[in-house]
């Protein structure tokens, strides 16, 4: 896959089948999109992933806006589902003031060679999201691409959609989270060092930093599981789902600090592994992160914990 970043000034010669989104969360309906969008593949026409970054809410936003999923997460995505092209099409105010029929005319058709596009019924671009699928759909004669809807998917009657996900996943509420996406929410990074307060009590974990932007459900404990992404599969235990439960919060009973962490022990895992890339997913919340009376009684529920997990994962 190729990913064209950075940048507005590119042209792609093929012709190509392009799909405009934020892509957050990657749920069901984006998965039917790019599903239909793959199938322009045997067309002959390229594929092509469009997204702005950073996302016009993050842009307009005082606050930091927490993604479901991260840029690093979504070029995974995208290039695990065989996508030619990922355009991370810079947004500032000056792309925020385009007309949509400009956008249309001069990125789309000009730049990105779209014969196909795309689109689900919610889709926004230009001055003030005022490009949507009608505008598309009038521009298609004259620009010379076809239009593809994709209708909403729902769950339980209601529609599917990023904000719905996150909803959720804030609530805790990570089997339905699952059902949304397909898979079990998860948060990755590279491995660091901890405080190894779990080895000296002969309860090792490993630790993630999450990326600053990545959305996490409420502090707590829950049952998951692992993936190590390693880059040549030399190592056995790589790219396989290892059983683990994760604690998700700020270690109140052995720190102070309020740098949020992700701590996993994975059972019948004892390898040295800082420095790797590693995804955590959860499955259920088991309880709200607690404050205890020191390390004897933590490790003492980190044991009810740990076998707690044993009986969920059945091991």
């Amino acid at each position: 896959m190729k990913i064209i970043e950075n940048t507005t000034e590119f042209y792609i010669e093929e012709n190509t089948a392009a799909a405009i989104g934020k892509f957050d969360g990657f749920h069901r309906g984006h998965q039917k999109l790019l599903a239909l969008l793959k199938q322009q593949q045997e067309k002959g026409m390229k594929t092509v992933v469009f997204t702005f970054v950073p996302s016009p809410a993050a842009f307009f936003s005082r606050d930091s806006v927490k993604e479901l999923s991260t840029l690093n997460e979504k070029r995974r995505i995208f290039e695990n589902a065989g996508v030619d092209y990922l355009i991370e099409y810079p947004f500032y105010q000056e792309i925020a003031d385009m007309a949509p029929e400009v956008f249309v005319r001069e990125v789309l058709v000009d730049r990105i060679h779209a014969k196909c596009v795309v689109a689900g019924e919610d889709v926004s671009f230009g001055k003030c999201g005022a490009g949507n699928y009608q505008l598309l759909r009038e521009l298609a004669p004259d620009c010379g691409y076809q239009i593809i809807l994709i209708e909403k998917v729902s769950y339980e009657g209601k529609e599917i959609s990023s904000s719905y996900v996150r909803e959720e996943v804030r609530k805790g509420n990570m089997e339905l989270a699952a059902h949304l996406l397909g898979i079990p929410y998860h948060v990755g990074g590279e491995i660091i060092h901890g405080r190894q307060l779990g080895r000296t009590i002969g309860m090792p974990t490993v630790n993630l930093l999450p990326p600053e932007e990545k959305l996490l459900p409420p502090n707590g404990v829950y049952y998951s599981y692992v993936i190590f992404h390693g880059r040549d599969n030399e190592m056995p235990y790589y790219h396989k789902k290892l059983p683990s439960i994760t604690n998700i919060g700020t270690k109140p009973t052995v720190d102070e600090c309020s740098v949020m962490g992700v701590e996993t022990y994975i059972y019948d895992f004892d390898r040295d592994v800082y420095g790797e890339e590693m995804a955590v997913y959860l499955l259920r919340f088991k309880r709200p992160e607690m404050r205890f009376d020191g390390v004897d009684a933590l490790k003492m529920q980190m044991e009810k914990d740990i076998a707690e997990g044993k009986r969920y994962h059945r091991l």
